[in-house]
């Protein structure tokens, strides 16, 4: 059967129903039989702790997931298959065929760095509603939050020199489109993804592979070749075969004009020298030097000493550089009861407890304008000092999109706010040494 999108949304989006866990199904149908389906509920999702070591996160995904709600319904072939499987009854079918989301959502904007028990993402709803999200909105935001996070530290080790995302051959998909977001929403200039560019503007790059040298009868005419289509403003691969040697090819093809060479392979920080030295003295001192060859924060780092204009980051940086989730749940945090009144919950199971009741969150900041603390409210508002910068924003009001929070503009508005975000955070957050992270998370009860 041909998908049938639904109105409003993104065209390339498939449904998403079913992108989800079996048991949020069959939590549904034995609400609906007890009658507390239709209760409102406030859902929380948050991290409990940072990657091991990490001093901070960023959030990333909302964005996506925005767009994936107005996808979220059960069409025909999506009923006839949990009718098929007997997931769910009848009653319940009924429930899903009408679904559309109804309800309120809260959150920090993507791009801003996030804490323990950061409030992250707030859903208002019936429990009916909120229920059925659970997997959907995890798999999104602790995928998402992951990559943005290791980019975070890769362009903060850095220092000012363009990342270019080239991980989409290492992971499925559409997690190479969801990977390149979120890079570019934490700093990285540009992707190789060219679905990242349709759906999301991330400015797109590529020019060559090792591949291409080797098609042709010699390192030369394959130079000449790329030259010929792409101009003498391109990036030439060198290391195919000898790096002098391809060095010394690449600047009599395309003179001064050229501009990058790209290493693969070898000592980068030894090789990135002796190439920086040989290009000025072929008179090619406005040639950058990109590498590339299983980078991370750490080799980004090293590198600092290096002659080296731009980083190209694949393996590393799509599986979050030895943290591919987040670690963010999704928790009942207030429900009304049988009579309606709000009553907090929460979960008091060993290494696994989370707060209860409904959650506000400001960045207390100083004098200066630095950050000092993650200031929680638990049913009142957090922080009363008129620096404190609140960081909860509405993207969902009565099932209505908020205008602004998804599609290219919403990334741009992202990377704007993980800029600021970050530069208000405590100097030791540019260090990758393992440690705590740089502000406290400081809860007050009602």
């Amino acid at each position: 059967m041909t998908a049938q999108i639904p109105t409003g949304a993104p065209g390339w989006l498939l449904p998403t129903s079913l992108f989800t866990d079996h048991y949020e199904l069959t939590m549904l149908e034995a609400s609906l039989k007890s009658g507390a389906a239709h209760r409102r509920s406030v859902f929380e999702v948050f991290a409990r702790r940072l990657a091991e070591g990490r001093r901070y996160g960023v959030v990333a995904g909302t964005g996506r997931l925005l767009e994936g709600l107005s996808a979220f319904r059960f069409r025909s072939e999506e009923l006839d298959f949990l009718a098929d499987h007997r997931v769910v009854g009848d009653e319940t079918l009924q429930w899903l065929a009408d679904f559309r989301f109804s309800g309120n959502i809260y959150g920090y904007a993507e791009g801003e760095a996030f804490f323990p028990y950061s409030p992250l993402l707030q859903i208002e709803s019936t429990f009916a509603e909120a229920c059925i999200l659970e997997t959907y909105l995890l798999s999104v935001l602790n995928y998402d939050s992951a990559v943005a996070s290791a980019a975070s530290r890769m362009t903060s080790a850095a220092n000012g020199r363009p990342c270019v995302e080239m991980g989409s051959r290492r992971i499925n998909e559409e997690s190479a489109v969801a990977a390149a977001r979120a890079a570019a929403i934490a700093g990285f200039t540009a992707t190789s993804n060219l679905a990242a560019g349709l759906r999301y503007g991330v400015h797109t790059v590529g020019t060559a592979a090792h591949s291409f040298t080797l098609l042709h009868d010699s390192e030369r005419e394959a130079f000449e070749a790329q030259v010929a289509a792409l101009g003498r403003d391109t990036t030439l691969l060198v290391d195919t075969f000898a790096v002098e040697a391809g060095v010394r090819t690449a600047v009599e093809v395309a003179g001064t004009e050229l501009r990058n060479v790209r290493l693969d392979s070898g000592d980068l920080v030894e090789q990135a020298h002796w190439v920086r030295s040989l290009l000025d003295d072929l008179g090619n001192r406005q040639t950058g030097i990109m590498v590339t060859s299983d980078l991370d924060e750490y080799a980004i780092a090293h590198l600092q000493s290096a002659p080296v204009d731009s980083y190209g980051v694949g393996t590393r940086l799509v599986t979050g550089s030895g943290a591919p989730t987040a670690s963010m749940v999704y928790k009942l945090v207030s429900r009304q009861d049988g009579a309606g009144k709000w009553t907090d919950v929460a979960k008091a199971s060993s290494g696994k407890a989370s707060v209860g009741g409904r959650k506000s969150a400001s960045r207390q900041l100083n004098a200066s304008g630095q950050a000092t603390a993650e200031l929680i409210g638990v049913n009142r508002p957090a922080g009363a000092d008129a620096d404190d910068r609140p960081l909860q924003h509405t993207f969902m009001q009565d099932g209505e999109l908020m205008p602004g929070w998804t599609g290219p503009e919403a990334v741009i508005r992202a990377a704007d706010r993980h800029r600021a975000s970050r530069a208000e955070l405590p100097a030791a957050v540019r260090r990758l040494q393992p440690g705590e992270p740089v502000i406290p998370t400081v809860f007050a009860d009602e």
